[in-house]
């Protein structure tokens, strides 16, 4: 017998038949000397192939992609059948100001009272301070953006003093922060903010463009070969609306990994242990959030590198329907997996940072023909009552995947209380192909970062990447033409049979990761390391929002026994921002355990 396999076509496919095969990443866990040492042999011309293409036929990649008859025809980027259009919504015009689509979006949050949390008991449980109140504190002249700007600054700068160094911004210049904040404060002073959202401190991941700052993607050259000239749109949106854009996140270079590792300028840590990972690849932007130095970020996400650091760091990442938001002034903008999106410490925080940042680029709008975007309307009794009818499904035996149990426990615990405060009904699902997507969307956004990667590499850049990086790249070199064309044959699968569920349910939900924040080898601080079964357990639910474009957010609902972080992931329909957000803020408000505060957190606000 050959090697040669046929697919049935996926209308035809069994899901009866579909056992569900635990992942097992066949790849060895180097750091320090011993990581240098394999670096240079799968950079060595001959024995680098070799090595390669043994670990791909220990992960079964070739039998996969090349030994497989795929019958679907390729999918070069998601395409979305028509959506039936959501409840108890409101839209946003993408041609608007985004401070007017940021001001709609308020009107229609649930009411709450700022006074009452400003002036209330300060022993009481541990919450993080909303837009909202720093709104309330501003207009209320109790303090400025000014008075707030040095706590942030004198906060920052003891990260930057930290041996060793864990810095949570790489491009900080505090004059332009004070700059910034006394503009904000003159705003206030004569009565006339732009947005609920001026004199917020908001900080924008290392790959988006935020002038006057460089975007590095966190290598030590990048801003050598690219200029930055003006801000990302996402970026120019939120500037518009008075936030105070306080520098450069931290995160993974160029986004190539899943823990936040830098040996360039250091790892940021996580504020609940700072001895384990935040997260990656937005490990800035989380760690800054859930630190209390910032109300939001911007990060993004291509494979999951939103929704990964949010759920290590205790905090709600939304990854948005791919095209959703406008990738002009990213590093990552050309490909066809990722989004810029928002990491907050609330559900409405983001909802409000959604508002103001979305709205497809001129050639998503004709490629991929989105619908309005639009955000929950809690104002509604209709808001209330569409929280009865969501479809939750559930693929038990990959759900409960985890290293450990403790996560599938909290995230089954959100499923019983969503069931008894809200009614809302699981459904068993089936997903098949797993493992191929996994697959596909390691071809897919490999050769797309390659592609992008290979001018500057070709002209000498590669060596002074991270040696993880450069294991990643060469990896990536061993993809050819045929595996690119062979994961879009398989991204059309997976869409048709995830389309097939989204027919049963409304909503998929799993946890955001197959385990907590690892631990960080000392030996990793220097060199980095390189570890595919830790990125095996983060990603292991993240792939499907990625490679078919669908929108996710992760939200906190609780701890593990050693007091870290655990999330869980809403993953919806093409373009149902508004469904998964409306669930997300239900999790939060009645399915949540109480929150802790972090190891290390500020309260920038009131200066505590």
């Amino acid at each position: 017998m050959g090697k040669k396999q046929v697919m049935l076509p996926a209308s035809e496919v069994d899901l009866t038949a579909v056992k569900y095969i635990p992942e097992k990443i066949q790849a060895p866990h180097l750091t320090g000397v011993w990581f240098k040492f394999f670096l240079k042999l799968v950079e060595a011309p001959g024995i680098g192939s070799l090595i390669m293409n043994h670990l791909k036929n220990e992960n079964k990649f070739d039998e996969k992609l090349r030994y497989t008859v795929i019958p679907e025809t390729p999918m070069f980027k998601p395409e979305f059948p028509p959506q039936e259009p959501e409840l108890a919504v409101v839209g946003l015009e993408e041609d608007g100001k985004p401070e007017e689509r940021v001001e709609l979006a308020l009107k229609h949050l649930p009411e709450y009272d700022p006074a009452s949390n400003w002036s209330g008991d300060s022993t009481a449980s541990f919450r993080y301070w909303k837009i909202r109140d720093y709104a309330y504190a501003y207009r209320s002249k109790f303090t400025t953006p000014s008075m707030v700007a040095e706590r942030f600054i004198s906060a920052i700068e003891e990260f930057h003093n930290k041996k060793p160094p864990s810095p949570l911004l790489i491009s900080f210049d505090p004059d332009e922060v004070r700059k910034q904040a006394a503009a904000s404060t003159q705003r206030f002073e004569q009565g006339n903010p732009l947005s609920i959202l001026d004199g917020i401190f908001m900080a924008i991941k290392d790959d988006i463009d935020c002038y006057p700052h460089p975007s590095k993607g966190a290598t030590t050259w990048m801003h050598e070969v690219r200029e930055v000239k003006k801000d990302a749109v996402s970026v120019s949106r939120l500037r518009s609306c008075g936030a105070i854009l306080v520098g450069k996140a931290n995160m993974h270079e160029l986004g190539m990994g899943t823990t936040g590792n830098n040996a360039n300028y250091g790892t940021t840590r996580n504020p609940h242990d700072p001895d384990r990972y935040t997260g990656g690849s937005s490990s800035g932007p989380a760690a800054i959030v859930a630190s209390g130095l910032c109300s939001a970020a911007l990060g993004t996400d291509g494979g999951g590198s939103i929704r990964i650091p949010s759920s290590l760091c205790g905090v709600v990442g939304l990854k948005s329907t791919y095209g959703r938001t406008d990738m002009e002034g990213s590093l990552c903008g050309a490909g066809t997996v990722e989004i810029i999106g928002p990491i907050a410490a609330t559900v409405e925080d983001t909802i409000l940072v959604y508002a103001a940042i979305l709205g497809s680029s001129p050639a998503n709008r004709i490629s991929l023909r989105p619908t309005l975007p639009c955000v929950p309307d809690f104002s509604s009794q209709e808001s209330s009552q569409s929280l009865e009818s969501p479809r939750l499904g559930k693929y038990t035996e990959w759900f409960n995947d985890v290293f450990s149990v403790d996560i599938s426990d909290k995230c089954e615990n959100v499923l019983s209380r969503l069931s008894e405060n809200h009614g809302c009904k699981t459904v068993e699902i089936v997903i098949p192909e797993l493992h191929e997507m996994r697959t596909a969307h390691l071809v897919s956004i490999g050769s797309e970062c390659l592609c992008s990667m290979n001018p500057d590499c070709e002209d000498g850049k590669g060596p002074r990447l991270t040696y993880d990086t450069r294991t990643n790249l060469a990896l990536f070199r061993s993809f050819t033409a045929a595996d690119y064309v062979a994961a879009q044959r398989l991204r059309r699968r997976i869409m048709y049979f995830h389309m097939e569920i989204f027919k049963k349910v409304d909503v998929i939900v799993t946890p955001t990761t197959g385990m907590t924040a690892p631990r960080i080898p000392p030996s990793a601080l220097n060199v980095g390391e390189t570890d595919l079964q830790v990125s095996g357990n983060l990603m292991r639910f993240i792939i499907t929002a990625n490679l078919l474009g669908l929108p996710a957010v992760s939200v906190p609902v609780g701890y593990d026994k050693q007091g870290l972080p655990i999330g869980i992931q809403l993953i919806g329909r093409p373009w149902c921002e508004a469904s998964i957000l409306r669930l997300a803020a239900a999790i939060e408000e009645t399915c949540a355990e109480p929150k802790k505060k972090p190891v290390q957190f500020y309260d920038i606000l009131k200066g505590n």
